[in-house]
């Protein structure tokens, strides 16, 4: 029977945290463990070993020890409630299981699963139901379903069959969406934030319900206000932590009665955000660890195969209107930040 977690599964924002290598490709640690510590300090949560992390390059070891290194971080950051989700998805259910277990084991608080591509004419529905149901029974932590046609030897899980595996599991605990179905994403929470759903398939660790999370940064603002997403996990939070977030929360605080936040600006950041987030799908990974190591001091270079991000394009990257006006926002809020930082440490003394 799966243990509980100790940190509830709540609606936010989590941005897949890439791993770092030195020149010798072998992971820098310290390096992960800064970078993961500065975006949740702006509320920005960390999902480790998942496809940004270049998970499908590392050894089981190595991702048990960056989810080792990140709690500890988070922990001694007084990070304390920062939940960690974890990718535990490999070629196998027996594997994914395996590495659920050590996930855990080394702090996770949620696992993501993806499907292996590499038999992928092979997984039709009732293989890819039996695989997500299988880890999730077994697996320690709850589990999320993560539906990446990318990643995934195209394979792309609809609606239905994504309801039925949040059925068949009661340690399902939602579903990442990175093929950009905001129907599909409409569809999912709609069934499994129904009354019926809640009283015939309640989750079973309380904290964890099922949560409907987009992939990307560029339809937040209309699913979170519609009532039909729950956050999202996106490769741009790498780079704009604090404007996600306020981007997010922000969305969220129009369904009060009382918002303190305006339609107007967060239109406005929505706007700012897809268009930013449309450079960075185009530069991949390696542009974005380029764009970090040009303007943060680190990022350096994917692990082999994928070859470092060509100058030119980073060159262009740099100068993209699309990326710069974002970051302005970014870097205002970042200042704001260690503004308020400073003065509750000041009138703390």
């Amino acid at each position: 029977m799966p243990v509980a977690t100790t940190r509830p599964l709540v609606p936010g924002v989590w941005a897949p945290i890439p791993t770092f290598f030195d020149a010798n490709e072998e992971i820098d640690v310290p390096t992960f463990v800064a970078h993961t510590v500065r975006l949740a300090q702006a509320k920005m949560n960390p999902v480790i070993c998942g496809s940004m992390g270049e998970a499908h390059h590392l050894t089981n070891e190595e991702r048990t020890t960056l989810i080792k290194a990140a709690r500890k971080g988070l922990d001694e950051a007084g990070l304390n409630d920062a939940t960690i989700i974890a990718g535990t998805g490999v070629g196998s259910t027996k594997g994914s299981i395996q590495l659920s277990k050590e996930a855990a084991e080394a702090g996770a608080d949620f696992a993501i699963v993806i499907p292996s591509g590499y038999y992928a004419g092979a997984l039709g529905r009732e293989a890819l139901k039996q695989y997500f149901v299988d880890v999730a029974e077994a697996s320690p932590i709850p589990v999320m379903v993560y539906n990446f046609p990318g990643a995934a030897g195209g394979i792309d899980m609809d609606s239905d069959l994504i309801i039925d595996i949040a059925k068949g599991s009661s340690n399902i605990c939602g579903v990442k969406l990175t093929c950009g179905a905001v129907g599909k994403l409409t569809r999912i929470t709609a069934a499994t934030t129904s009354d019926e759903f809640k009283r015939d398939y309640p989750r079973r660790n309380p904290q964890a319900p099922f949560l409907t999370l987009g992939g990307f940064a560029d339809f937040m603002l209309p699913t979170v206000l519609g009532g039909k997403a729950h956050g999202a996990i996106m490769g741009l939070g790498n780079v704009y932590p604090h404007a996600l977030a306020q981007l997010y929360y922000g969305s969220a605080d129009l369904l009060n009665e009382t918002p303190r936040a305006s339609l107007a600006e967060m239109t406005r950041l929505q706007g700012l955000a897809s268009e930013a987030d449309w450079a960075f799908v185009a530069a991949g990974i390696a542009g974005t660890k380029y764009y970090l190591q040009q303007t943060r001091g680190y990022g350096g270079v994917c692990r082999l195969p994928i070859l470092p991000f060509p100058e030119d394009k980073g060159a262009k990257l740099l100068k993209d209107d699309r990326v710069n006006q974002f970051m302005e926002v970014e870097k205002k809020l970042e200042a704001q930040a260690k503004g308020s930082k400073v003065n509750g440490s000041t009138n703390g003394h």
